[in-house]
């Protein structure tokens, strides 16, 4: 197979790609990341925010243990040099009802039990940091087609470059479709559900917490964001409801919209002041069967899609680097080649019933709060009061959630 060669090819450049390539590159592989979008755009500085339309409409919520991974790989200090925001509380509640808990960090003895990013900022830090690693960057380049030859596997990109590699890594999304080229097959299901995202500012200060509404028809987020000068006063909004709820909603004027927005939160935080451009997308459950095949392996959003409503999407992927990393570390300390099939297994085994258990949970919270009938609902109400009066389980739910149990 004629072209570069390099040990670990990446496909893919988002906030899980980049950061599995600087990872690999400081492990001391040669590796390529190839990312569809010209790098100029993902690190440029943007303008500090003073309005709801500055900030990024799309948000992470990144746990204690991504934090660890990002701090492990030298960006976390770019990335919390710029706007974010650390949240000490979360209040979950059943707008049906009268169920309701609320975590604490101080109750963990940890600083914060997660931080709230722009997307646009993580990837900016992870590409300036590939950019000094001295990897191989072909960015502005789409992956054009998939090749296996005696051994090698590889890519060709629409100016007919080509790249072989001995691993190669998808992080190329949800409708991956190096995924498709390899034939790993998928389960995957429609929520019938759209999620709806803006920013939007409150008459009163988010206090650090996130908030989070249950209705029958999709769970509403307020994620706290702060502006340079520390503005507590805006929010990320994620409200995912059944498409015909949603696409009501996205028709509704700015006002129409923001009375909605204020009933369904309860107005927790006052009333909504100023609402950013709305934006919708479908939601879809997606699992690969299969997240490796020789001298294949898939991350992130290309191996599983999973509903927001806990914000654990980009977490989960992170976890997926994490694991690999160390797979692929172990494998080089013992001479290794990075497609050990053994090693590939190991990934495999450690990361999908971790996965799956998370994407049962979410479902079973889902279809939980989307039922009406009378038992459900003292159920979920009674289980939701209990719970918030046992410190010990419930802390430990939320140090799962933190990664801290890991």
């Amino acid at each position: 197979m004629s072209g570069m060669n390099v040990d670990i090819l990446v496909v893919g450049g988002g906030m899980t790609g980049s950061a599995m390539a600087l990872g690999l590159a400081r492990q001391g592989w040669s590796v390529a990341l190839v990312e569809g979008a010209p790098v100029g755009g993902a690190i440029a500085d943007f303008s500090p925010a003073t309005a709801v339309a500055d900030f990024e409409p799309r948000v992470s919520a990144i746990s204690v243990a991504s934090q660890r991974l990002l701090e492990n790989l030298g960006v976390w200090e770019t990335i919390t040099a710029r706007r974010h925001c650390a949240y000490q509380r979360m209040a979950v509640w059943d707008g049906e009802g009268t169920g309701r808990i609320e975590f604490d960090a101080a109750e963990l003895h940890a600083p914060a039990l997660g931080t709230i990013v722009e997307n646009r900022s993580i990837v900016r830090a992870l590409m300036l940091a590939v950019q000094d690693s001295g990897m191989t960057l072909f960015d502005g380049a789409k992956v054009s087609g998939w090749q296996e030859q005696g051994g090698q596997r590889g890519v060709q990109l629409d100016d007919g470059r080509q790249l072989s590699a001995d691993l190669v890594i998808a992080a190329d999304g949800g409708n991956s479709r190096m995924r498709q080229w390899v034939g790993l097959p998928t389960r995957e299901w429609d929520y019938e559900q759209q999620a709806i995202v803006c920013t939007v500012r409150t008459a009163q200060p988010h206090q650090h917490t996130a908030w989070q509404s249950f209705s029958l028809t999709g769970p509403l987020a307020f994620l706290p964001l702060l502006n340079e000068t520390g503005d507590e006063h805006f929010c990320s909004i994620v409200w995912s409801q059944d498409t015909g709820e949603a696409r009501r909603l996205m028709a509704l004027e700015d006002d129409g919209f923001i009375r909605e927005l204020e009933q369904a939160i309860e107005r927790q935080l006052g009333p909504v002041e100023k609402i950013s451009k709305r934006f919708s997308f479908p939601l879809r459950q997606r699992h690969a069967k299969d997240y490796v095949r020789p001298g294949f392996a898939l991350i992130g959003d290309a191996a599983h899609t999973i509903h927001p409503l806990a914000g654990q999407g980009a977490n989960l992927g992170y976890g997926d680097v994490r694991v690999l990393l160390d797979e692929l570390g172990k494998a080089r300390r013992a001479g290794l080649r990075p497609d050990d099939e053994l090693m590939l297994a190991r990934y495999q085994r450690r990361r999908k019933g971790e996965n799956l258990a998370m994407m049962a949970a979410m479902e079973g919270f889902k279809q939980l709060f989307a039922r009406d009938e009378l038992p459900l609902r003292w159920l979920r109400n009674s289980g939701m009061r209990w719970l918030n009066g046992l410190a010990p389980i419930k802390n430990r739910i939320a140090a799962e959630a933190m990664g801290l149990q890991r």
